[in-house]
């Protein structure tokens, strides 16, 4: 019985030393940055990429938060491109330019494809404003970065 009790003991031990570190690990989790590879422009499924990368990611303290917008991406932040708007986004009238200009606002990055920009015919001036014109140091430097998480949409 004696053994028994300090298993016990030492188990409990254990678990209490155990909870302080998932605590540490999980405020780890919420110092890693996102970045979201966005290849669509269609709105529906952009929108709730970008809402994802805003809501979820960068205003719950993720940083940094950024929207790499390539292939037929680069058509979303095309200022005279017309958006239609879909579900959550009926309700407040927002294309996806003002949902893309919102994150840029609360401090997310918005990065197009130089290349597909080019082969759109598009230029920075074609943008909204913030947004940034891609180069392979800076998708690098975000894509390879130990600190920050990937997601395709």
């Amino acid at each position: 019985m004696t053994r028994l009790k300090t298993l016990f003991t030492v188990a409990l031990t254990l678990l209490a030393l155990a909870a302080p570190m998932a605590h540490a690990q999980d405020a780890d989790v919420k110092l890693r940055g996102l970045f979201v590879n966005l290849t669509t422009d269609d709105t529906w499924s952009a929108a709730k990429a970008i809402s994802f990368a805003h809501q979820k990611a960068l205003k719950n303290g993720h940083a940094p938060v950024a929207i790499w917008l390539n292939v037929r991406g680069v058509y979303l932040a095309d200022k005279k491109r017309p958006s239609h708007v879909h579900g959550l986004m009926r309700e407040s009238n927002q294309s996806i330019q003002d949902i893309l200009a919102a994150f840029i606002a609360d401090g997310g990055q918005v990065i197009m494809c130089s290349a597909c920009s080019a082969a759109a015919g598009l230029t920075k001036e074609d943008y909204i404003e913030g947004v940034t014109m891609g180069t392979w140091p800076v998708v690098e430097g975000l894509l390879f970065d130990p600190n920050v998480t990937t997601l395709a949409w």
